[in-house]
């Protein structure tokens, strides 16, 4: 009994340490402010292919978010849509990313009446080279998703600014006025 207790606890620790050098690696890999951001395209609520290509010259707002119709993420994107006009004055494209389906994306969309883009990454590619796809705990239980996080990119698809471990209400506003406060001093 005393060897087989020992055995599972080697186990269950070589497990833990295998998800701590996944997670250091995905942290490592995420890009950080002054870097290029990764190009990539993947398919809208339409299943319209669409990425960061498709918006040269224009300033960025990528986030990336757990899941459609829960409240964190229905409030994000109900809080970026009401001031989509502001950032569009601003000459800035709103991008929402989730590995949630095409499908789910136009439900959500319709449902809550969102006027900004919604990509779809079922397969966990763009979550993966953003960083954001990492080992989280809740109650006790552990599990991959994605990591509230934000991106700000430039005209130049420079990454300006890095919002990680997003608390919901009052982001979007943040985002808004570091953008106005970027262009001022750019």
């Amino acid at each position: 009994m005393r060897h087989y207790i020992s055995y599972t606890h080697l186990i269950s620790q070589s497990i833990k340490s295998m998800y701590e050098k996944e997670e250091t690696m995905a942290a490592k890999m995420k890009p950080e402010k002054g870097d290029s951001a990764p190009m990539f395209t993947l398919p809208d609520s339409y299943k319209n292919e669409k990425g960061p290509g498709d918006f040269i010259g224009k300033w960025i707002v990528l986030y990336f978010y757990p899941k459609d119709n829960t409240s964190g993420c229905t409030l994000e994107a109900v809080d970026f849509t009401a001031l989509k006009d502001e950032f569009n004055k601003l000459g800035c494209e709103i991008i929402g990313i989730s590995p949630d389906s095409c499908s789910s994306h136009e439900k959500f969309i319709i449902k809550h009446d969102l006027g900004i883009t919604l990509l779809s990454d079922t397969e966990k590619k763009v979550l993966e080279e953003y960083g954001v796809w990492q080992l989280k705990k809740m109650y006790g239980r552990e599990y991959y998703g994605v990591v509230r996080t934000t991106y700000l990119i430039d005209t130049a698809g420079r990454v300006a600014e890095v919002w990680d471990r997003v608390k919901v209400k009052g982001h979007a506003q943040e985002v808004l006025e570091t953008l106005r406060t970027l262009q001022e001093s750019g």
